[in-house]
């Protein structure tokens, strides 16, 4: 009881702010990459072996290596775990959600923006809350002591975060993180949890796949000669709150894995930033891919400004498309290759032209999300697509 006690008020204390679990204001270039950028790759050497083909349930590793470098001792068998942050998104790309009894109330609300918390959105409902989720997240420590899980998985790279929640909850916690679809830490933390959780087939399947998408990206765009590849522009990103036009970002994932020209690469920044209008006019981009989610600020600042917006070429060769937000809760990666295989299909029709875009965002989805997924973002007006600036 004492330790029970000594667990729920530092826990009231702790963790105000989950170390890179921030909603549609917070992105991977702005929080914890470096620190994952230092993390060695986990060791996935297990002191177990593996159980034989007659076992019932396959035993987890003893000790584990997570994402932050840490050696973490597990129980015998995993069944049930709490997933603080955007874990429960690398579980479902895992093949293992139906392990979580607790979440956060950000993913109970299965929002469309989120696919992985809407796929499971009835799993989620029967779930503890045992965070609020989101930029100012906010751990519930009650909850979390009686919910008793057998592991808790944290999406976040910080060491001491990490060992402090473990040392109160009494619990192992395993550390997730990952970038950019096109990342190493992003493979890693699936073969972690793979390992741990016994998905091991689905999490091969899903790197083969993985691979293979980055590589056919890669293969049918690197050939283009500079001078040919039409310059482009992403605007309305959201981070750190909702932006209009001018919310942009320079390095952006979807256009770096078909090797577009980012006239924001320009800057020598990393990451969201604000642009200056100025410079977008500077830049005159031929194509323009445009934040569904935050069109109404675009479209409000249309009507006090339209002469920026009507002398865009891309504007007036309707060159403008709506490119699905893959921020919310941290990157969701299967937007993100769909993103860049919708920009490769717009930018090089010719590269492209085998590609059906609709079948193979719908593999992507099927193979992380299991099921499906255009249908729910064209109905929730988040949807790929022609846009028209001002309507």
């Amino acid at each position: 009881m004492k330790r029970l006690l000594t667990t729920l008020l530092s826990a009231a204390i702790m963790l105000s702010a989950l170390a890179g679990c921030g909603a549609m204001d917070t992105t991977p270039e702005q929080t914890a990459a470096q620190q994952a950028a230092d993390v060695s790759a986990p060791d996935m050497e297990t002191d177990n072996p593996k159980p034989s083909a007659g076992d019932d349930a396959p035993a987890a590793p003893s000790t584990v290596t997570d994402l932050a470098g840490r050696t973490v001792e597990l129980p015998g068998t995993v069944e049930r775990v709490a997933a603080l942050g955007s874990a429960s998104r690398m579980l479902t790309y895992a093949g293992c959600a139906d392990k979580i009894v607790g979440c956060t109330d950000l993913e109970k609300e299965g929002q469309p923006g989120m696919p992985y918390a809407y796929v499971n959105k009835d799993h989620f409902a029967g779930c503890a809350s045992i965070a609020s989720g989101g930029s100012g997240d906010t751990l519930y420590g009650e909850a979390l002591a009686v919910l008793e899980p057998d592991l808790i998985f944290y999406f976040g790279a910080d060491r001491d975060t990490l060992d402090q929640l473990q040392d109160q909850m009494g619990v192992p916690v395993v550390g997730l993180y990952a970038t950019n679809f096109y990342d190493e830490d992003f493979r890693q933390t699936l073969r972690l949890i793979g390992n741990i959780m016994g998905t091991e087939e689905q999490v091969d399947t899903l790197i083969a796949a993985l691979e293979g998408w980055i590589a056919d990206l890669k293969e049918r765009t690197q050939d283009i000669p500079a001078e040919e590849r039409p310059s482009v522009y992403t605007g309305a990103l959201g981070f750190r709150g909702a932006h209009g036009f001018e919310g942009t970002s320079a390095q952006f994932p979807p256009f770096v894995a078909v090797n577009a020209n980012n006239v924001v690469d320009e800057t020598g920044e990393t990451g969201t930033l604000l642009i200056d209008l100025e410079k977008v006019t500077d830049w005159d981009p031929e194509y323009i891919f445009l934040n569904p989610q935050s069109m109404y600020l675009v479209n409000e600042d249309y009507e006090v400004n339209p002469a920026f917006y009507n002398n865009l070429s891309a504007v007036k060769n309707n060159r403008v498309y709506s490119l699905v937000s893959y921020n919310y809760n941290w990157t969701n990666q299967e937007l993100a290759i769909a993103d860049a295989y919708y920009v490769g299909s717009i930018l090089y029709p010719e590269q492209f032209s085998d590609v059906d875009f609709r079948a193979r965002a719908e593999e992507i989805f099927h193979l992380m999300l299991g099921c499906d997924y255009l249908d729910v973002l064209e109905q929730a007006g988040t949807g790929f697509g022609p846009l028209t600036i001002g309507e």
